[in-house]
């Protein structure tokens, strides 16, 4: 495995800049970046949980964690891996179980790459959390 940069920087910086007004939102980056270590599936799942909420601000996390994994979809194309990047209802178990079947089954080689080009991006989007955080603004703890 050879490395690239993909422009992750600069896409991580995008998401920032885009949610950086949501109160608490971009906190999540730090929660993102642990949760690599639980796979790829996993990752993806943790929008469905906080999509599935009544409470605005958890959905506007969830929307974060939706936009993070499609830009990582488009990232990881340029690599030649096709993750799946179908839009999945929280409420819909047939098809959650389905999105997560096609992330176990990608080739073994394949998800180190998805996890270690992820865990590059995540750390990009801390490093952009920390310094695009708004002064006095719970970053979503």
């Amino acid at each position: 495995m050879s490395w690239k940069s993909y422009n992750l920087d600069q896409e991580a910086q995008k998401l920032i800049l885009k949610h950086r007004d949501k109160e608490g939102v971009i906190g999540q980056s730090h929660k993102m970046r642990t949760t690599i270590a639980f796979g790829l599936e996993r990752f993806w799942g943790e929008q469905l949980r906080l999509l599935g909420k009544n409470d605005s601000k958890e959905r506007a996390k969830g929307e974060y964690w939706r936009d993070t994994w499609d830009s990582f979809a488009k990232i990881i194309e340029l690599a030649g891996i096709k993750l799946p990047s179908e839009k999945v209802s929280s409420s819909d178990t047939q098809e959650i179980q389905k999105f997560a079947t096609k992330l176990w089954e990608l080739p073994i080689d394949d998800q180190r790459i998805c996890l270690a080009v992820l865990t590059q991006f995540c750390d990009s989007l801390v490093w952009w959390t920390q310094r695009y955080k708004k002064s006095g603004v719970s970053d979503g703890e």
